[in-house]
């Protein structure tokens, strides 16, 4: 299990833009779970719809894709303290199936479909309540910023 502050040395992403609040398990090599719980207050609801606040659907992915990145960080043993970064090079398969709302815990996993050099790939899912909210497939390519 990591805490937000466990979660800041695997991710250099910050507030407004951390979407990871905790990680709930990790098999390094293997998969990730953790959630983001949304609040009202998230920046991007002001816009997003007035008088009927939804989760931008990027938003979810990019949640996804930052877990995966703790997955990717733990299974490579590097951090961003090092010098590296992963980015997101890509989606396939996505489907949003329901809305996220302010009060809903988005429940996230994501599991390494393969590895090749610098390239990852993860099958991950969102869900809120048992109730799949979003499914994809994610690239993420490492970068090592010293170079």
């Amino acid at each position: 299990m990591m805490d937000v502050v466990a979660i800041h040395e695997y991710l250099p992403h910050r507030y407004p833009f951390l979407l990871v609040d905790r990680v709930t398990s990790l098999t390094v090599g293997e998969r990730v779970a953790g959630f983001k719980n949304i609040s009202i207050g998230e920046p991007f609801f002001q816009g997003h719809f007035p008088g009927h606040p939804v989760m931008p659907g990027v938003l979810i992915v990019e949640a996804l894709a930052q877990l995966a990145g703790v997955l990717a960080f733990k299974t490579r043993g590097k951090k961003p303290a090092d010098g590296y970064v992963y980015y997101l090079a890509g989606t396939d398969k996505t489907r949003f199936k329901r809305p996220v709302a302010p009060g809903d815990r988005l429940d996230m996993e994501a599991a390494i479909l393969s590895e090749r050099l610098s390239v990852m790939k993860f099958r991950c899912a969102a869900m809120v309540d048992g109730e799949v909210a979003c499914t994809t497939e994610i690239l993420c390519a490492e970068r090592n910023l010293n170079e």
